[in-house]
């Protein structure tokens, strides 16, 4: 009895034993594992850090300078002038214009993408049965189309001349307006036509959304008596709330960097009533070569796209509760 009661607490008293020299093999697998990862990621985090950020870093440097076409060939000769441009930005009447176009362009463009996009998603869902694939098809090709492409099917549609809405105006007697040459229609019809090519993203999201809900919830809602209107306002739209947010914030974020529109359709004019702030900026930087100013510019539109989507996400974090 004594003897197998030595034997224990020898073998307590021995030290971990063999269960040590395994512990430190899997450290040195998970350390090399670890290294592994790292090695995997070095061509990324390179061109990362070459191509984003750095200049990213640099443009930020460069707001608060004098940096222009004199500086091209020796950066650090750029004078530092504080808060000078952000200061300048705000007493810029053209960049207080193209802020105001800009939020237009957002305010009427995301409510009609968002909403006819879910609808049309709705009807391709549900209400269609027959060329469903065909439709959606149809609907999605405009958002995988070139905007140069766009612009010249939109610019032969618009044309107050011998555009396809001027011709079908002939034929009834009537005078087709000149959509892109009026200041008051002018970023109506940019923002018709934008409209037109981005819905197709939202309809895909929502299509995914709405194939996600179960179907006993719709057939509990129908055997309580909601008609099509109820369901959809109390059982669609609530499900479909994350759907719709990712949505909103990805067109908003689109809609207030819009670029291409109006500098293939229509250069800004009328009188600067579709100059947009990524046109203004794309102006400053590469045409007046103020490339200080515009990295201000671009920091501003920076900070409003954050703040409008922090807005947006907490929004949606306080009707979820």
């Amino acid at each position: 009895m004594s003897t197998t009661t030595t034997d224990r607490v020898a073998t307590s008293t021995a030290g971990p034993g063999p269960s040590a020299p395994a512990g430190r093999a899997r450290r040195s697998r998970a350390g090399v594992h670890h290294l592994a990862g790292w090695l995997f990621s070095t061509p990324f985090l390179v061109l990362f850090a070459t191509f984003m950020a750095m200049p990213i870093l640099a443009t930020l440097a460069m707001s608060f300078t004098d940096f222009g076409l004199r500086n091209v060939t020796d950066p650090f000769s750029a004078e530092f002038t504080g808060f000078e441009n952000y200061t300048r930005l705000f007493e810029d009447e053209k960049f207080l214009a193209a802020l105001f176009n800009t939020a237009y362009f957002v305010a009427a463009g995301v409510p009609l993408t968002i909403g006819l996009g879910l609808v049309v998603a709705v009807l391709l869902n549900s209400g269609i049965d027959r060329m469903r694939t065909f439709f959606r098809v149809g609907f999605y090709a405009p958002v995988v189309t070139s905007i140069v492409a766009v612009a010249v099917v939109w610019r032969f549609v618009l044309d107050p001349g011998d555009g396809l809405i001027a011709g079908l105006a002939a034929e009834v007697g009537l005078t087709s307006p000149d959509f892109l040459g009026s200041e008051a229609l002018a970023m109506p019809s940019l923002i018709v036509m934008a409209v037109w090519r981005n819905l197709g993203t939202v309809m895909v999201l929502c299509i995914a959304g709405l194939q996600a809900i179960p179907t006993e919830v719709r057939e509990a809602s129908r055997l309580d008596g909601a008609g099509a209107w109820q369901e959809f306002r109390r059982i669609t739209v609530p499900l479909l709330r994350p759907t719709l947010l990712y949505a909103t914030v990805i067109t908003t974020i689109g809609y207030l960097n819009v670029f291409e529109e109006p500098f293939v359709m229509t250069q800004g004019g009328p009188s600067d009533s579709t100059l947009t702030v990524s046109l203004d900026m794309y102006r400053e930087g590469f045409s007046y070569f103020h490339m200080g100013y515009a990295s201000a510019m671009a920091y501003v539109l920076f900070v409003v796209i954050m703040g409008i989507t922090v807005l947006q996400l907490r929004l949606l974090k306080d009707n979820t509760k």
